[in-house]
């Protein structure tokens, strides 16, 4: 669909995360925004899981996460209660913000390229994710998600 949307224009030739730079926010491009945003979403969403995932991240994003959350612990909880916060449709981000990390919480498309920062992992809180599984146990579905998470995915996104 994004394709076929970007077809003909100056979209065309950028890069993913340029389409949805220039897209957001902007009602003359909203579809071609909705359908790369979720695009990036995705890609990034998905090359983050592995089977068995790994206990928790090490060297300098471990440090990093204790550094701005206390401890992974503090971390864990404090994403899963953005992640259930979020209202709706959305997404919820781990992120780095130059030297920081925080947690951000995105309504349907929107994502951390919107606002200028790294997005280090997120999760799809969309009912679609995981209504199957889980009908509308949101919180089950994101305690979950820790079981999968490919920490050595979410570091290569780290940018010292």
């Amino acid at each position: 669909m994004l394709n076929k949307l970007v077809e003909n224009t100056k979209f065309s030739e950028m890069k993913l995360e340029e389409v949805v730079k220039e897209t957001f926010g902007n009602s003359e491009t909203q579809k071609i925004f909705n359908n790369a945003g979720q695009a990036w979403n995705h890609i990034l969403y998905w090359n983050q899981m592995k089977p068995g995932g790994s206990n928790k991240p090490s060297g300098d994003l471990l440090s990093m996460i204790e550094e701005s959350f206390e401890s992974f612990d503090k971390f864990k909880e404090q994403f899963v209660a953005a992640s259930v916060g979020v209202f709706g449709s959305g997404w919820c981000w781990l992120v780095q913000n130059d030297t920081n990390l925080e947690i951000l919480g995105t309504p349907n498309a929107e994502n951390p390229l919107c606002h200028n920062k790294n997005a280090l992992m997120g999760i799809d809180v969309w009912e679609h994710a995981y209504y199957l599984n889980y009908q509308n146990r949101r919180p089950d579905y994101i305690n979950a998600f820790w079981n999968i998470v490919n920490w050595e995915a979410v570091s290569e996104n780290h940018s010292n």
